[in-house]
């Protein structure tokens, strides 16, 4: 048995993490592989960290694409790892074929025109539609034609053919290979320099994200902005050193530094990713 206890200790997901410990250790016993569910960035990350300390388990993640927030994790005993250097044939990201999972994509196809959706509003339609958090990976808007999702397969098959409605838009669901699907970009690390008035969030982020500052502050109140992975929703919410700011669809922001100038406003260096 694995020590529950020690791993849990200062979690901020506990309940989330613990049933991840219990399929740690069937692996361990069974020594056969086990994907788990979609994960969130936060609980990834933690069950990253929290599992990573286990000498005889190897992590790795598949979220579809390499940007992808929302991933699965495959969890193997070290000693059987499979490692893409040591197996023949056709790669799938970074993970063999025999290990990639099954993924596929799913269109959401309507004409937003006149009531146009963020990312989150797709998102609950596919869950009234039927899918669950499990299934179902990153999901984005592709301007007023719809979206596009990562989904397991099991669940595109269930939801190819489908019609259901996103607010006032009837949509119809369709299977896609991944191959097909207009992925989000994959951004380099980028450090930027900025001198700001205030460290408000809408300040902060419109400068790191290219926005602007009215743009940002209605996507913080419609709830599309984190900070450190927890839901925010006032603009004026004043950030620190270390704060990782997540905006759906366009990645992440790091306060790296900040220095007060001789004008009373803040020099700051972001990182974007």
């Amino acid at each position: 048995m694995l020590p529950r206890h020690e791993l849990l200790r200062g979690s901020r997901h506990p309940q989330l993490l613990e049933p991840l410990i219990a399929s740690a250790e069937t692996v361990l016993r069974t020594w056969q592989p086990q994907w788990t569910a979609f994960l969130g960035g936060a609980l990834r990350e933690e069950a990253e960290a929290c599992l990573g300390q286990l000498s005889e388990l190897t992590l790795h993640s598949d979220g579809g694409y390499p940007g992808a927030e929302r991933r699965r994790l495959l969890l193997q005993r070290r000693e059987s790892s499979q490692e893409p250097s040591q197996l023949a044939g056709e790669l799938v990201g970074e993970l063999p074929v025999d290990l990639a999972g099954e993924l596929t994509g799913l269109e959401i196809s309507g004409n937003f025109l006149f009531d146009p959706a963020e990312a989150d509003d797709l998102r609950q339609a596919l869950w009234a539609a039927g899918a669950a958090a499990a299934d179902l990976g990153d999901v984005w808007r592709l301007g007023d034609r719809g979206g596009q999702a990562i989904v397991t397969s099991d669940l595109a098959q269930r939801l190819d053919g489908c019609q259901t409605n996103v607010r006032s838009v009837e949509v119809r669901l369709e299977a896609r290979p991944l191959a097909d699907l207009q992925l989000p970009a994959v951004r380099n690390p980028k450090r930027l320099n900025t001198v700001e008035a205030s460290l408000r969030l809408d300040a902060v982020a419109s400068a790191g994200f290219g926005l602007s500052r009215a743009r940002m502050a209605e996507l913080i109140r419609q709830g599309e902005v984190r900070i450190n992975w927890r839901s925010v929703s006032s603009p004026s919410k004043e950030l620190a050193v270390g704060d990782r700011v997540q905006l759906a669809g366009r990645g992440e922001l790091e306060l790296e530094q900040m220095t007060i100038t001789k004008r009373d406003r803040w020099r700051l260096t972001l990182l974007r990713r």
